[in-house]
């Protein structure tokens, strides 16, 4: 039996969590607490002082699942080209390689990032977020 095998309950969600880890430590330096936030899993730390049920109204709105997306590129092409596609046809799109990706919840822009690769995986590391006053900024525009 191999050593390097991995139990039948992991996931791979540690090699991902590892990854993550590895990241922050390299990025901050000194060791700081790090920000509560729906994305942290701590999701009970902002709101700490408020009474039960306003945790519990707070969480059913954390609960709800929304779509995140991370856009590589956008291109306009008439009708007749998309009839015109088949396999191994290349589309070319606006984004330049190297460029950060957008990433969107419901089609809203929340951050950038850069691709990462873990354990032949693809993910996103966040490099920009736009700020909550930001976001709402968008929201009500649109």
């Amino acid at each position: 039996m191999a050593t390097d095998e991995k139990p039948p309950e992991d996931d791979g969600m540690a090699d991902w969590a590892e990854a993550l880890l590895e990241q922050k430590t390299a990025d901050e330096g000194p060791a700081e607490p790090a920000p509560g936030g729906v994305l942290s899993g701590d999701t009970n730390r902002a709101y700490s002082g408020g009474n039960d049920a306003q945790i519990n109204d707070i969480n059913r709105v954390l609960d709800i699942p929304v779509l995140l997306s991370v856009e590589l590129g956008r291109t306009k092409v008439p009708i007749k080209h998309i009839l015109q596609l088949g396999q191994g046809s290349v589309v070319e799109l606006d984004a330049l390689a190297g460029e950060p990706m957008d990433v969107l919840v419901n089609g809203y822009l929340i951050a950038q990032g850069e691709v990462v690769v873990v354990n032949d995986k693809f993910g996103i590391r966040l490099t920009d977020v736009v700020t909550p006053s930001e976001r709402l900024r968008r929201v009500s525009k649109g």
